[in-house]
């Protein structure tokens, strides 16, 4: 079988006729190089539309989430959390918070907001990640001040800055209470940025004491904030929370929270089989016609090689052989290019896009291992099999016609 390798150099290289074949090579190295990176590309993309709203959407809530039925202030929660870090197994944090709809008004405008106050020292250190200017500090100001952390997005409609003073508005929505709304001064200490419309436009962060007397809450809170150690187990925890705690808490996980956000990501994914099956179909179809080709180019030669001894395997072998080494220069090609373009955009956002439709500002790029070698055993396993019928073919050529005929 050593000749097999040679006559394969020799057929990818042959010169003959104008250097046809070597050019019809080059459009099936091609073919594959594109479907190839195009693949890359495209489940790069979507693992990190995936990973990114994961990360912001569990970041800005928590894998397990506690509220009150029908919004009923949590006033025993310290108990709660004594509780909860007792009990449940696999906590890594656990931060109760308020969260009330409000209104912030600056000197030139008035937008509506979701106001979350957390612990001082929590600081959110979530939101570090994405601070653009100023600092998280929710510790008191003294005079009447109270500090206030808005989205990038919020600050340019109210036309505010770090330092600038705004007032939210706040409406107790107690039972029987009437609806008089509070308000309370607070001084922009820092800006964030996520690239998420439905954060940076109305998320406000202050300290849970201010948010407690903005919406009339005494020493309640509306809400327990909790990270585990494994985000699969969420759903188990959130029932185990459940049935520790009873009425008035209820658990719910950031699945349930964002359930049609994840049902969204889902249908993404289960089109991909159909769109790596298309894309690859397509791209190595080239291949079989070129080796089509060649054994018409060719058939003199295979029946020489016939009648010299060499067997019908052989003559398989070596239409196998050329199908898969032109997969595979086009494998490593298209590779190096899906890498190449992806690094780029990771690097530089090539490409923008409107928030308020995809949750992000910029196309977002996962490069794993795991697609790479996916794309890759896909691409040289249907290069190998597209090369079956003209191997088959080439096998079959009757060598007396195929030397007194060429």
């Amino acid at each position: 079988m050593s000749y097999v390798l040679f006559v394969v150099r020799k057929h990818l290289r042959s010169r003959r006729r104008g250097g046809f074949l070597s050019l019809i090579s080059f459009f099936a190295i091609l073919g594959v190089a594109i479907g190839t990176a195009a693949l890359i590309i495209t489940l790069s993309i979507l693992g990190g539309f995936e990973n990114e709203i994961k990360t912001k959407v569990i970041g800005f809530t928590s894998h397990v989430q506690i509220v009150g039925f029908e919004s009923e202030p949590l006033k025993s929660y310290r108990a709660a959390v004594d509780e909860l870090r007792r009990s449940i197994p696999g906590i890594t944090s656990i931060t109760p918070f308020v969260e009330r709809e409000g209104m912030v008004k600056s000197r030139e405008n008035i937008e509506g907001v979701r106001v979350k106050g957390v612990p001082a020292n929590s600081s959110e250190t979530f939101l570090k990640k994405y601070l653009v200017q100023g600092g998280l500090d929710l510790g008191p100001l003294g005079g009447g001040l109270h500090p206030v952390v808005l989205g990038t997005r919020l600050a340019r409609k109210l036309l505010v800055g770090v330092g600038d003073t705004v007032l939210i508005f706040g409406i107790s929505d107690q039972r029987g209470a009437t609806l008089t709304p509070r308000i309370l001064r607070f001084r922009v200490t820092g800006l964030y940025e996520t690239g998420m419309s439905e954060y940076d436009d109305t998320d406000v962060y202050a300290s849970m004491a201010a948010a407690q007397q903005l919406f009339s809450l005494g020493d309640a809170a509306t809400g327990i904030d909790i990270m585990l150690s494994d985000v699969t187990q969420a759903s188990a925890v959130a029932q185990r929370i459940q049935n520790l705690l009873g009425w008035p808490y209820y658990a719910r996980t950031v699945f349930q929270l964002y359930r049609n956000l994840f049902a969204w990501i889902g249908l993404q994914k289960q089109l991909v089989p159909i769109i790596l099956a298309i894309i690859m179909i397509v791209a190595t179809v080239n291949i079989i016609g070129t080796l089509l080709m060649i054994v018409l180019e060719k058939r003199r030669e295979i029946g020489v090689l016939r009648a010299v001894g060499s067997t019908r395997g052989g003559i398989s072998a070596i239409f196998l052989s050329e199908g898969f080494i032109l997969g595979l220069m086009g494998t490593i090609i298209g590779d190096l290019l899906g890498y190449g373009l992806c690094a780029l955009e990771a690097t530089y956002h090539l490409f923008h896009l409107p928030s308020q439709i995809y949750f992000m500002s910029s196309v977002p790029i996962l490069l794993a291992w795991q697609n790479f070698a996916m794309v890759s055993a896909l691409a040289l396993s249907l290069s190998l099999l597209t090369s079956l019928l003209p191997a088959r073919l080439a096998a079959r050529v009757d060598p007396v016609r195929a030397i007194r005929f060429g």
